[in-house]
């Protein structure tokens, strides 16, 4: 049976989306013909639509007409804006328990002596500033397969998956308050990750990020090793001092043994990638029915970027396991709302030129779309940037939408 040329996702919608691209003259809808050619994955009107009017995707608002639209026209960028409307947070009224399952799925995992529960092994190289970055990451290229000759430094530890250099272009003049403290908050979680056997940090002395105060805020004394590249005498040394370092590591490293652990004790990132008019129709679901699938094995996905959440944060409000929980995510919003107006900005900047050439219109509909992700258990914690995750079940986690970050 061949599928019907355009998608409905909701009775309410006032558009359809395109399968494939629709030429002119095509029937969409009853009594519905396309009056221009509309791109795949990108909107048809099915109704007249008055200026000022919402739009509708989902169910639920994307935008507003800025000029009137006509049934069978194209819906994007040209007559569909944005525009202020009330939400209903509705605090928890969606709340429902969870069912979980008797018997949780497992996987082999490596259990720390601590308890927690790693999915890899590796020895760790952390920066406390930019300066250091390059020495970090020739310390670890030393440990890396050779992709000419096939040599692997790694060949006498089957058990340790690599050396990892984690570094960052910040840590030098920097003012002390929000932005250190939220540096030193990542480089805390790198520095206590699950993953890492061994963690060694670089500095490189005269930075604002002194080791010492990461150490001290962070209370990571006797967790990792620290090396200033002015005190070891420079680049060479420093470099020999590390990876003399890591072969030290590497025998403890190796004498891991995976075994059989619950799911319940995976942690799932969810993160934003290249967005299109079906992302919210096709990934971004499947990846939400595998939230729910890893929620009731009880364990942890984390939503991301709250940009790309934004215009659709009440759908998550009303999944919030209280409303203090959906306040912190409203308060974010905030916040971005505030800063962007300060920079000049708007949230509606967020959608980029190949986002909107794949459909998306608005930021209200890429967040619709985005959210998918996080499937529909309920919402139990809100968290800043690189706060802890110490809640089981469906957390949200402030980050921006700029990627590299």
């Amino acid at each position: 049976m061949t599928p019907a040329p355009v998608i409905r996702l909701h009775p309410d919608d006032g558009v359809l989306i395109a399968r494939s691209s629709l030429p002119p003259g095509m029937v969409v809808a009853d009594g519905v013909t396309t009056v221009e050619r509309i791109p795949a994955g990108h909107k048809v009107a099915i109704r007249p639509i008055a200026v000022g009017e919402p739009i509708h995707r989902y169910g639920q608002i994307i935008g507003f007409a800025t000029i009137p639209i006509a049934p069978g026209q194209h819906v994007h960028t040209q007559n569909c804006g944005m525009g202020d409307f009330a939400k209903d947070y509705a605090y928890g009224v969606d709340v429902k328990p969870v069912p979980n399952f008797d018997l949780p799925a497992t996987f082999d995992g490596i259990r720390r002596p601590d308890g927690r529960v790693a999915t890899r092994n590796y020895i760790g190289i952390l920066t406390s500033v930019n300066c250091s970055a390059h020495v970090a990451g020739l310390v670890a290229d030393v440990f890396k397969k050779n992709p000419f000759t096939h040599d692997n430094p790694l060949v006498d530890f089957p058990n340790v998956d690599g050396v990892v250099a984690l570094t960052h272009k910040t840590g030098c003049g920097m003012t002390q308050d929000e932005p250190l403290a939220l540096l030193r908050r990542t480089l805390g979680g790198y520095a206590r990750h699950v993953n890492f056997s061994a963690v060694i940090v670089l500095g490189l002395g005269c930075e604002v990020n002194q080791i010492g105060g990461l150490m001290s805020e962070q209370k990571l004394a006797g967790r990792l090793r620290a090396m200033d590249i002015q005190e070891v005498g420079g680049t060479r040394k420093t470099v020999e001092a590390g990876v003399a370092f890591v072969r030290e590591a590497l025998t403890d490293a190796n004498k891991v043994r995976r075994e059989p652990v619950s799911a319940s004790e995976l942690t799932v990132a969810l993160q934003c990638g290249g967005s299109d008019g079906y992302s919210g129709v096709s990934a971004n679901p499947a990846l939400g029915a595998a939230s729910d699938l890893l929620v009731r094995h009880g364990g942890t996905v984390i939503l991301s970027e709250t940009p790309e959440t934004y215009g659709a944060e009440h759908l998550l409000t009303r999944r919030a396991v209280s409303r203090e929980v959906g306040e912190k995510l409203v308060s974010l919003m905030r916040w971005w709302e505030e800063y962007t107006a300060r920079e000049g900005a708007e949230m509606n900047a967020n959608p980029s030129p190949g986002n909107k050439a794949g459909g998306l219109t608005t930021i209200l509909e890429k967040s619709l779309g985005a959210m998918a992700k996080a499937g529909s258990t309920n919402l139990v914690d809100v968290l800043n940037y690189a706060e802890p995750v110490t809640k089981k079940g469906f957390v949200f986690m402030d980050t921006p939408g700029y990627d590299p970050v």
